[in-house]
């Protein structure tokens, strides 16, 4: 004989996607940077991530490929595979650091150069297109608004924040 099971009188929070922030900023950021792909990836044949890649070295030279995973907070196994790609179609160079031996650091070649010259204006138009829908105001709320979430995110993954479900363990720092 099974035991009963008690009756639930409280009904679990319906989550409504569409108006999940979270979710909202995913599908506005895959929507953006598709449209971009759209713009440079038939005339470069570069993928989203390696053009995330390229856009992140061309700002920051001498990085690693950990840490343009770690700006971009993209999969450490993709930026891997697109950094990989970019050095084999000669659009990256890996080299070792000159003040640590043991590092490698990426740069972007003479082609790299190029395609990030040609296709960093498409971006930034797009950009501006995307936001010429607000005025000065709002884009100013914008920018404070997004960087207080991002503050707020990052706050959340350093102390392993979760909101009270599961305790999770943070690393300790070496």
């Amino acid at each position: 004989m099974k035991p009963e099971r008690s009756k639930r009188t409280a009904t679990a929070p319906i989550l409504d996607l569409e108006r999940f922030l979270p979710y909202r900023l995913s599908v506005l950021s895959n929507t953006v940077s598709h449209a971009i792909a759209e713009m440079y990836g038939e005339r470069y044949q570069l993928s989203v991530t390696q053009w995330r890649v390229l856009a992140v070295v061309g700002r920051f030279p001498d990085l690693s490929a950990v840490e343009v995973a770690e700006r971009t907070k993209m999969d450490k196994v993709a930026v891997s595979r697109a950094v990989a790609e970019l050095i084999r179609d000669g659009r990256l160079d890996r080299s070792t650091d000159r003040k640590d031996r043991r590092r490698s650091v990426l740069n972007l070649s003479a082609d790299g150069r190029a395609a990030y010259n040609e296709v960093a204006p498409l971006a930034l138009a797009c950009e501006a297109r995307l936001q010429s829908v607000l005025s000065n105001s709002e884009r100013a709320s914008l920018e404070r608004i997004l960087d207080k979430l991002t503050t707020a995110g990052v706050a959340m993954l350093l102390t392993g924040e979760d909101l009270g479900m599961n305790p999770r363990k943070v690393p300790a720092k070496p």
